[in-house]
């Protein structure tokens, strides 16, 4: 209640004003925030309560520091799936080693054979910087940046695509199974210790460097949020309370709607011709998959009604998503 933020300006903490443009004003905001607030009550009630699915994903501690050994980590994101393996010390240490590579990925290659390949060259490549300890397997970390349904720490189901995504024959699968398959077939000694969200991913990296932290938001290609939440306050958590008395929650706020949302026809016409029609509203307002989209969508209207660029369109600035 405290902070508050425009688009075009900067809002002060009183709520008595703001400096510079913005497309809300701060009572507007403070709707918006009430209604996610209620849509995150409905989501942590039961399933299928709200737009906000409050997704479960069984993390009920983050880093304290004291984690010790080598890890290994596979990041599938948006347009590109990252490797990366670090070292860590314990005893309230920093990260003693780390090393990543990135490789881009086309959606037509998202099926689970191209990530492994690449990780079984990148652990190929572990060089005597690197300790393993003696007998133990090495453990991997994968973070995916779409919205899955959980029954435990290593397993999941895809619910749906987002970013752009359509690859129907991947829903409702458990792509952890997929993986583990796939890396047993590349002879991998390894075995995955943990699935999470990429924004709880974040929230763990975070946590590993500040204890107070207790939220991320991902702001990129998509957007998504996550925080620590009290177990007690979930009542669609039917085991036992975890010792720590907390779990995460991926909120998947990229699937917020409200009548509040001041949405566009700029919105709207993204929306109606995107791949998943009257989903990720909120995602589709903020989110880098489509600022570019709405801005070629404004000046193609500037450039038809107003001349903006002379006495024809550009024909470049009518390819969707060029920009």
């Amino acid at each position: 209640k405290g902070v508050n933020w425009s688009s075009g300006g900067v809002w002060d903490s009183s709520g008595s004003g703001r400096s510079g443009g913005s497309s809300l004003e701060n009572e507007e905001v403070r709707k918006v925030a009430d209604a996610m607030i209620v849509e995150m009550h409905a989501g942590l009630a039961f399933e299928g309560g709200s737009k906000l699915k409050m997704l479960i994903n069984y993390v009920d501690h983050l880093p304290t520091r004291r984690e010790n050994g080598l890890f290994y980590a596979l990041d599938l994101g948006g347009t590109n799936f990252r490797v990366l393996r670090v070292q860590l010390g314990g005893k309230g240490r920093d990260i003693v080693n780390q090393q990543f590579e990135e490789v881009s990925i086309p959606p037509s290659l998202m099926t689970g054979s191209s990530d492994v390949t690449e990780l079984a060259k990148f652990v190929a490549q572990e060089g005597s910087d690197f300790k393993q300890s003696p007998g133990r397997q090495r453990e991997l970390g994968f973070t995916f940046s779409f919205p899955v349904m959980q029954s435990s720490i290593a397993s999941r189901t895809l619910l749906r695509w987002t970013k752009g995504y359509s690859i129907d024959d991947i829903v409702g699968q458990d792509e952890v199974a997929k993986l583990a398959k796939a890396i047993e077939r590349k002879g991998l000694d390894m075995r995955i210790a943990a699935l999470v969200n990429d924004t709880i991913g974040t929230l763990a990296g975070g946590r590993y460097n500040n204890n107070d932290l207790d939220a991320s938001v991902i702001l990129g290609i998509g957007s998504n949020a996550a925080y620590v939440e009290q177990a007690h306050a979930i009542p669609k958590w039917h085991g036992l309370l975890p010792k720590s008395r907390e779990m995460v929650i991926n909120m998947e706020w990229g699937n917020f709607r409200s009548s509040h949302l001041p949405l566009s026809d700029y919105d709207h016409a993204l929306d109606t011709e995107s791949l998943n029609p009257s989903e990720q509203i909120y995602e589709k307002v903020i989110a880098g998959m489509y600022l570019g989209e709405i801005i070629r969508r404004v000046l193609c209207r500037m450039a038809e009604e107003a001349a903006f660029f002379g006495d024809t369109v550009p024909p470049k600035l009518e390819e969707p998503f060029i920009l």
